[in-house]
């Protein structure tokens, strides 16, 4: 038997799930775990010995880069993903990432580019597009059970307010902090563009009122949800939706309308509808799907997060790397990059009086110099001279008593920090 793939993983809060599914995995292993808040590398430790297993934990990443891996999984911040995935893969490591794909447009071009160059595997995350009932809708749209998309609707709505101290630290400072509206995109727009195969050509941007309760806990922009009208290469346009609007549980709804009928998720069901040979004459069902890749190992993996689908990424991703033919759904670079640049984007037209943005196809060499040198965002230490504001309302920074009162209820919560 070849040895399984040995695997690490940068970032051991969101990346426990990962953690899991390589600790009980019949092809890979988990052999580090890299974490500043020591914690979470105790967490992962004990996890490994109860699987009967022993690893090594880093609270350097240079450590953790130099050791005998043939893969890192990345779940440390949402903005930094880009940088460190372009380390990994310059060091000889395949790379899974988690949400989002890159905080820039010179990011995305210089991973894209690092990808090429260095010929290993990259492979998003992005959980929601495995979901059972999208999961399901990707394989009848794929098998060519309604056509081609004519237009599509997609939400995911959470409000954080209740847990965003605890994930942000309490840290004025902290990435979530100063994310535009628009920014966290893929987990609506991602599974749209899995199950139709097309890449959008345009984005236009919204941003609702700001919220004044997130203002008091600490994001300076208010944290208001972000719409992009997206249009396809085919001309279908998409209404993408996701934010903290007000609604509980969390929600998320898709639907993909297309030239011989209609695919969407229905009180935890897929409705089908087909079109007959008679216009406007069809049959509607209902169902609840069963998984329909590697069923028995992703019911058996434990994994429950998201509904299961946590399991999926990283599957993909192990079995692309090793050529098996359950890879052919894993989400590669150019995908991850067309699902994130529309967020990147839309935030421009919103700042521009919702003017439309063209999506540069970034497959094509000749697309990317327009956007070599463009790190406009809203973290100034990345952007430099082109930082962005975070909202197109105005800014409301904490007062230093506000902020200390936030850390207080963090650390009250976190006495080993």
């Amino acid at each position: 038997m070849e040895r399984k793939l040995r695997i690490g993983v940068f970032g051991g809060a969101r990346g426990n799930s990962m953690i899991q599914v390589l600790l009980h995995h019949p092809e890979a292993e988990l052999v580090a775990v890299c974490d500043k808040y020591q914690p979470l590398l105790d967490r992962a430790k004990k996890s490994a010995e109860e699987a009967g297993l022993s690893i090594e934990v880093f609270n350097n990443f240079e450590d953790f880069l130099a050791y005998d891996m043939d893969a890192v999984v990345l779940a440390n911040y949402a903005t930094e993903h880009a940088t460190y995935a372009i380390r990994c893969l310059k060091a000889g490591k395949h790379v899974m990432s988690e949400v989002l794909p890159s905080e820039t447009m010179a990011q995305a071009v210089e991973l894209i580019e690092t990808v090429e160059e260095t010929g290993l595997v990259y492979t998003y995350a992005e959980n929601y597009c495995y979901m059972d009932l999208t999961f399901e809708m990707w394989r009848k749209y794929k098998e060519g059970a309604i056509g081609d998309v004519t237009y599509a609707e997609c939400e995911y709505v959470h409000d954080c307010a209740a847990c965003w101290v605890d994930i942000t630290y309490g840290d004025p400072a902290h990435w979530r902090n100063h994310l535009c509206p628009t920014f966290y995109c893929t987990h609506s727009l991602g599974p749209i563009m899995t199950i139709t195969g097309r890449r959008p050509v345009q984005v236009v941007g919204f941003e609702n009122p700001p919220i004044d309760e997130f203002y008091k806990l600490g994001h300076a922009g208010g944290h208001a949800s972000g719409i992009e009208m997206v249009t396809l290469d085919n001309g279908a346009i998409v209404k993408s939706i996701h934010g903290p609007l007000k609604l509980e549980p969390s929600h998320t709804d898709y639907k993909v309308y297309a030239t011989k009928g209609y695919l969407g998720t229905a009180d935890g069901k897929v409705r089908l509808y087909r079109e007959g040979p008679n216009t406007c004459q069809g049959e509607n069902t209902y169902y609840a799907p069963e998984k329909f890749v590697s069923a028995d190992l992703a019911k058996n993996s434990g994994i429950a997060s998201h509904g299961g689908s946590d399991f999926y990424p990283t599957h993909f991703f192990i079995e692309k790397i090793l050529g098996k033919p359950d890879g052919k759904w894993a989400i590669d670079v150019y995908q991850a990059v067309d699902m994130g640049i529309c967020g990147i984007l839309a935030f421009r037209s919103i700042l521009n009086g919702n003017k439309p943005m063209r999506v540069p196809n970034l497959r094509v060499k000749e697309e990317r110099d327009e956007w070599r040198n463009d790190n406009a965002c809203t973290n100034a230490t990345v952007a430099g001279d082109q930082v962005l504001p975070c909202s197109s309302y105005p800014e409301k920074p904490l007062t230093e008593e506000e902020a200390a009162a936030n850390r207080a209820k963090w650390l009250a919560n976190h006495p080993a920090e």
